[in-house]
């Protein structure tokens, strides 16, 4: 891990209902970025994570559900600024994400699978809410041709610009999945950086910024591990 690079969550779905590994209850997440908020950890901005060192805190959202929307107004009080990363595809009607890897999930929790469309991303936008690209189609990015590659990058974040009138500055790899490749696909399609699971802590890369993933099956000893300094570290290790 790069000495004191912020720690950025990410987590899914902020759903009780949706019992699923990537879902949360809400009050879950309040809990688990309160308790950072307690340790000392600060909230910045997007765009001052790969600018400072500290003990900073950023909260990422993948797939853009439209349950994240009931976390935002606890994280606004604590002063926290949130990234939801949204697949363009699904914006136009707020399409559940339908892939094979949660097709049980989607047949049981079809409500808790939608996304935000359009509208519900500007209105995330409005309230100071970072959107970035979480590709066109949720792909596996790792296993697409490289014209199939630069379509998913580029036509997502040009995509999200057209329709949000503001820049797509970041890209939150599907999956995870990425290669020197992706790497350099995300790049060239214009985005600032991207982020990983755990991603890449040192030497850093901007194109792999790491991040800690929180799941339903955490307890709040494995939160606390999984966020300290050297559990972050042998997490980067592994990947």
């Amino acid at each position: 891990m790069s000495a004191g690079f912020p720690l950025v969550l990410c987590y899914h779905g902020a759903s009780a209902e949706w019992e699923s590994g990537l879902s949360l209850a809400p009050e879950a997440i309040e809990q688990q970025v309160r308790t950072l908020v307690a340790r000392g950890y600060r909230g910045v901005a997007a765009g001052e994570v790969l600018q400072r060192r500290g003990r900073l805190l950023h909260v990422t959202f993948d797939d853009a559900y439209r349950s994240v929307t009931g976390v935002l107004d606890e994280l606004e009080r604590l002063a926290v600024p949130c990234t939801v990363f949204a697949c363009s595809s699904l914006a136009s009607n707020g399409a559940p994400v339908d892939i094979p890897e949660l097709a049980g999930e989607l047949d049981a929790y079809p409500a808790a699978l939608r996304t935000l469309d359009w509208d519900g991303l500007a209105a995330l936008a409005g309230r100071g809410v970072e959107i970035g690209s979480h590709s066109r189609t949720h792909a596996h990015l790792t296993r697409l041709s490289d014209a199939e590659l630069a379509d998913e990058l580029h036509d997502s974040r040009t995509a999200i610009e057209d329709r949000l009138a503001r820049p797509c500055r970041y890209l939150a790899y599907p999956f995870g999945e990425h290669d020197a490749r992706v790497r350099a696909a995300a790049a060239a399609a214009g985005y600032e950086a991207a982020y990983a699971l755990p991603g890449r802590g040192a030497p850093l890369d901007r194109f792999a910024l790491p991040r800690v993933g929180l799941y339903r099956r955490d307890t709040p000893l494995r939160v606390r591990l999984k966020t300290s300094a050297p559990g972050r570290a042998l997490a980067g290790l592994r990947r």
